[in-house]
């Protein structure tokens, strides 16, 4: 071989190794995109919620927006997505607080001014501590709706496996995020290199609770065949809503009708006699 190109070759792996190298060391910032301060619910038009401090197994105290359900209506737990922070979620849940739903908008570690820094492992405990939180407030969890949004599904998930909850949401999800992430870094040994991998078609079937499926057939960000995916190794009763045209960011607001027919469907109405 001659000299000039093994001295290529050895820079060219030297150059790679240190792409991979720079890429893993930096994986959880090219994963998880937290923005400013959330400011205060009234602002982010949920004047009806108010702020509560959930407490983590690892002794954090999370900023979160809650609301209790009126009449009779079950409680859902949003589990927001991998960008930005609770303000741009509050028009996203207007309709749910407008029909009745009881809504625990849940603040990850690291996001919106809360301590920590995401890792699957910490965004679990912090679904962990959301439910206890929901336990003390007096929601059962025939009563309790998981809504994962995009990152949020994959939490969404081991926490449904974990408990028996009355419905679980999944929008934009993931069969893991390896899948995703080899999408974008197709140059780059993913498989072998993530940390924080939310392996969410290995644990759906555990899930025995009524679950919706909601994708946008134009979701650049997800593909829409990941959700597909999804809802075929998920056991019954199962539904897959697939939102014509909608993208990953612009899914949420066309798929809310959907999804409160689906809650209505499978949990009505809890009427207390007087």
């Amino acid at each position: 071989m001659p000299g000039s190109l093994l001295r290529f070759l050895l820079f060219a792996a030297a150059t790679y190794g240190g792409i991979v190298a720079v890429a893993t060391m930096f994986q959880r910032s090219l994963q998880y995109f937290p923005f400013g301060e959330p400011g205060t619910p009234a602002e982010a038009a949920v004047p009806d919620m108010r702020e509560v401090f959930l407490t983590t197994a690892d002794g954090l105290s999370l900023l979160s927006w809650y609301a209790p359900a009126r009449n009779g209506r079950p409680t859902i737990l949003y589990l927001h997505g991998n960008g930005f922070n609770l303000s741009a979620r509050g028009p996203l849940v207007r309709p749910y607080l407008d029909a009745g739903y009881g809504m625990l908008l849940l603040s990850w570690r690291g996001y919106g001014g809360n301590p920590g820094k995401p890792t699957e492992a910490g965004l679990i405990e912090d679904g962990r501590a959301a439910l206890t939180f929901l336990n003390d407030e007096g929601v059962p969890g025939e009563r309790l709706v998981l809504y994962g949004e995009s990152l949020g599904s994959g939490i969404a998930v081991p926490l449904a496996v974990e408990m028996r909850v009355g419905g679980v949401v999944l929008e934009a999800p993931f069969t893991s995020a390896v899948d995703v992430g080899r999408g974008y870094y197709w140059y780059l040994p993913v498989r072998w290199l993530m940390w924080d991998r939310y392996d969410s078609a290995s644990r759906i079937t555990g899930i025995n609770a009524p679950l919706l499926i909601v994708h946008g057939t134009s979701d650049r960000i997800v593909p829409v065949e990941m959700g597909k995916r999804l809802f075929a190794l998920a056991v019954e009763p199962k539904e897959l809503a697939l939102v014509e045209g909608a993208t990953h960011d612009g899914l949420a607001e066309k798929a809310s009708a959907e999804i409160l027919d689906f809650l209505g469907r499978h949990l009505p109405d809890r009427v207390h006699p007087d």
